[in-house]
């Protein structure tokens, strides 16, 4: 997932800004974990890192999502963010601030 942070003209600032599935699969491609791999083995190598779940950067480490799937083996990197895809959806609406957060978490500004 991601979102447009807001434009204050400034061209330093990102495109976009990754939480979720999104953040997770770039903090993978950068991590030295091998497919296959079990959730031992990511929990391992990145179950410390906090992987933000909002637009707003409030993070979870990634343990405690992996804790949440009961697949025990992932075959491919994608297989594993399926897996955790909906782990972190359920995570951001348990944890968002009510209607006025999701709403706004929505709108591009």
């Amino acid at each position: 997932m991601g979102v447009r942070p807001p434009s204050n003209d400034d061209d330093d600032e990102p495109e976009s800004v990754d939480f979720g599935i999104a953040a997770l699969d770039a903090r993978l491609r950068e991590s030295e974990l091998t497919f296959p791999a079990t959730k031992d083995d990511v929990n391992a190598e990145l179950g410390h890192e906090r992987i933000p779940y909002d637009v707003h950067g409030n993070d979870v480490p990634l343990g405690e999502i992996l804790a949440e799937t009961s697949q025990e083996q992932f075959d491919s990197r994608q297989q594993l963010l399926n897996a955790l895809h909906e782990p972190f959806e359920e995570y951001r609406r348990q944890h968002s601030n009510g209607v006025v957060q999701q709403v706004r978490s929505m709108l591009p500004f």
